[in-house]
């Protein structure tokens, strides 16, 4: 049987029709699926990845010991929430409110505040309320070798001497643990920080520091303390100052004496909300007559 040209001109035509024709069916099916959600964009798949790998970060308690010290607060939670959103921690607020009679005891409160956070959270900001981070250089990541001290004396705006770890300071779980958390004898302003700087080298842990800042003392953070309306409780009595200059090996997260009273939310500026825990403290006048320098060493009021 023969074949003219035309007829085999016409079957290969055929052939390549049917060829392309297959192809394109094949590329359509793969690259629009049945159940494809095509609302679904590059960007909100973008999106997820980020929001999941921030699940997955170690979650930061941002501890602020507090008296009277509204007008701060009003300025710092804005300010943090912001810097810390920034670098995708995960993180709250806790303002640990000092609400007995008995002078300001900033490292009892941390204590309560580490005691009261450790369940859910990883680590620990021990952070002033006065200081505020300018430079996002500044890292709150995960302090996993040793306690990082934000607030490094070449940066601060007032303390520089090298065993200053005051300020702002990030503390894992663990670690605040094996040290018995920070002495409760510090009634009144100061060393306080001095006395855990000890703790941290008993425990063999490296204080580490930021690196490569661009900014100094001047610029790197905005200390909004105001000497004048907000004076130090630096007074001295009973025999406060020889105890206060030793290290402490008694008393810690295992001494604490303490009552919450109760524990309030507050939003402010719509955009954050902060943790009050209203704090009792309690103080054995045997041991630390100074936590009421108006009342002798069995806690009667001096005339």
């Amino acid at each position: 049987m023969r074949i003219n040209n035309a007829h085999m001109k016409f079957c290969s035509a055929c052939i390549l029709i049917s060829f392309a024709t297959t192809c394109l069916i094949s590329i359509f099916i793969t690259s629009t699926p049945e159940n494809c959600d095509c609302n679904r964009n590059t960007q909100q798949i973008k999106s997820d990845t980020v929001d999941a790998s921030i699940e997955l970060k170690p979650k930061l308690a941002i501890l602020v010991p507090f008296r009277d010290r509204f007008d701060e607060l009003l300025q710092f939670a804005p300010h943090m929430m912001k810097f810390l959103d920034r670098q995708a921690i995960p993180h709250h607020i806790f303002i640990l409110n000092q609400v007995d009679r008995y002078r300001f005891n900033r490292a009892s409160l941390i204590n309560v505040g580490f005691l009261y956070t450790k369940q859910d959270y990883d680590y620990i900001a021990m952070h002033d309320v006065d200081l505020l981070p300018l430079n996002d250089q500044l890292h709150y990541d995960y302090p996993s070798d040793g306690p990082f001290h934000v607030a490094a004396p070449n940066l601060h705006p007032k303390y520089h001497y090298k065993t200053f770890v005051g300020g702002i300071l990030l503390v894992k779980r663990e670690h605040f643990e094996l040290m018995n958390g920070m002495s409760n004898r510090y009634w009144g302003w100061g060393l306080e920080d001095d006395e855990f700087y000890v703790r941290i080298k008993d425990a063999h842990l490296p204080v580490k520091r930021p690196i490569n800042i661009t900014t100094g003392i001047n610029d790197t953070f905005a200390h909004v303390h105001d000497r004048v309306h907000r004076k130090r409780d630096t007074a001295k009595c009973f025999n406060q100052r020889e105890v206060t200059r030793k290290r402490d090996r008694e008393t810690g997260l295992s001494t604490l004496k303490h009552r919450i009273s109760r524990i309030n939310n507050l939003r402010i500026d719509d955009i954050v909300n902060v943790t009050i825990v209203n704090i009792e403290l309690i103080c054995n006048h045997q041991e630390t007559p100074w936590c009421d320098c108006s009342r002798d060493e069995m806690g009667k009021k001096i005339l």
